[in-house]
């Protein structure tokens, strides 16, 4: 088969509107992972915990989860165009938050989080909208590729961001990090604000409790699509040990406390496996039985993390080789979950109809960003008892596990065709 039919689909970009928002997220992505990077480095640094580091879950996890939800209930009530100027104004402002604080030389760990709270409940609203408009502007059987090319880049950003973060963070400090993150914004308000009109099609209903359980009865009825939100809420709370990367990089391979290159790699390594799925998923376009290729992604997630658990709990110092060996882990899990995310995105997205699609990316992205946060909570507070090395070990174990036994329970999900 030539290399050419290996090699990323490109013909979304051929649409002028996921072009721009596909562009705009260039330099957008970089700066989303400054922040993400800087948040726990900071509360690291002013607590020396990675239980706090940890507590970041439980505050990303309420905003996500209530805004999410009733985020996905307007993405079905009003025209999605007005709704992401909204809260893309309402990241950029409290992006901007972040520096004046960092600026300011906050020391309170709860201020820093209680911003953080902020920034997810304007990111709940804003994700499942801007996913809701991809079958809009797309046809359906570009949603595979788009979702693909849309992983590549927020890893390839993900890989960039971590690098530059891990390693300027002990040289010019935190809020210039977050600055930059605030100024990167302009370029996805200017996608954006570009969108043409987009009102729902059919009745939705006024936003509110009544239609959040709508939506909740629609996927009731639509037992594979159900599933696709199980399969991945197990790989994520057992498989997510980022909680833990402060921890590792400066006990286990003795990095500085507040950044380095062991803290860079191990943010970066799992992007770079998201960039080489991506720059190789010309088959995904060509895969049907959907539901399979997802349950064999995910158990391959779970042996990319197994893999980093045994690297750390080698480790026992700077060693290059087992920073190697970790890199090599969450590389191989990064490459799963782009194939997972952009299939099980694309079922989504192509099965629901318009009138309930905001509703059910708001669970997705509940669900996506949710799982991460839960596994932010457990793996700070496993790990103070059972060790870094131990509770991610056991985390990619019970999550190639929890996947086969949730596929064995639902085999029209592992039939389900496109």
């Amino acid at each position: 088969m030539p290399l050419r039919q290996h090699l990323a689909d490109t013909r979304p970009l051929q649409n002028p509107y996921f072009r721009r928002l596909w562009t705009a997220n260039i330099v957008t992505v970089v700066g989303a992972q400054l922040t993400i990077v800087a948040v726990p480095s900071q509360i690291y640094t002013i607590t020396g915990s990675s239980a706090y580091v940890g507590l970041t879950g439980v505050f990303g996890l309420v905003p996500l989860v209530v805004f999410g939800l009733y985020g996905g209930a307007l993405a079905d009530a009003l025209d999605r165009r007005r709704l992401l100027v909204v809260t893309t104004w309402g990241l950029i402002l409290t992006t901007a938050a972040f520096f004046v604080q960092a600026s300011l030389g906050n020391r309170n760990v709860w201020l820093l989080l209680a911003l953080f709270s902020v920034q997810q409940a304007f990111f709940a609203v804003n994700q499942p909208t801007r996913s809701a408009v991809l079958p809009k502007i797309l046809d359906v059987e570009l949603l595979p590729a788009a979702n693909s090319l849309s992983m590549t880049l927020f890893g390839a950003g993900a890989v960039v961001g971590p690098l530059l973060g891990g390693v300027l963070i002990p040289i010019i400090g935190l809020s210039w990090l977050y600055l930059v993150d605030s100024l990167t914004l302009f370029a996805t308000l200017w996608a954006v604000t570009s969108l043409p009109p987009l009102p729902v099609e059919g009745t939705t209903g006024r936003p509110g409790l009544r239609s959040v359980v709508d939506g909740f009865s629609y996927l009731g009825g639509h037992p594979v699509l159900r599933m696709s939100f199980v399969v991945d809420l197990v790989a994520m709370f057992f498989g997510m040990p980022r909680a833990l990367f402060p921890e590792v990089a400066h006990v286990s391979f003795g990095g500085p406390p507040g950044g380095g290159l062991a803290y860079a790699v191990l943010f970066a390594a799992m992007p770079v496996g998201v960039v080489l799925g991506g720059v190789l998923s010309g088959w995904v376009s060509r895969v049907r039985r959907q539901g399979l290729a997802v349950v064999v992604a995910i158990v391959v997630w779970g042996a990319g993390v197994t893999v980093l658990g045994v690297a750390v709990l080698l480790a026992d110092g700077p060693s290059a080789p087992l920073l190697t060996l970790a890199a090599v882990g969450l590389a191989i899990g990064g490459a799963a979950d782009m194939a997972s995310s952009a299939f099980r995105q694309s079922m989504l997205q192509a099965s629901a109809s318009d009138a309930v699609r905001g509703r059910l990316q708001g669970l997705f992205i509940v669900v996506v960003a949710g799982g991460p946060r839960l596994a932010d909570v457990a793996h700070g507070a496993a790990a103070p008892s059972l060790g870094a090395g131990w509770t991610i070990t056991l985390g990619g174990v019970l999550t190639m596990v929890g996947v086969v036994l949730a596929a064995a329970l639902a085999p029209a999900f592992v039939r389900y065709r496109a």
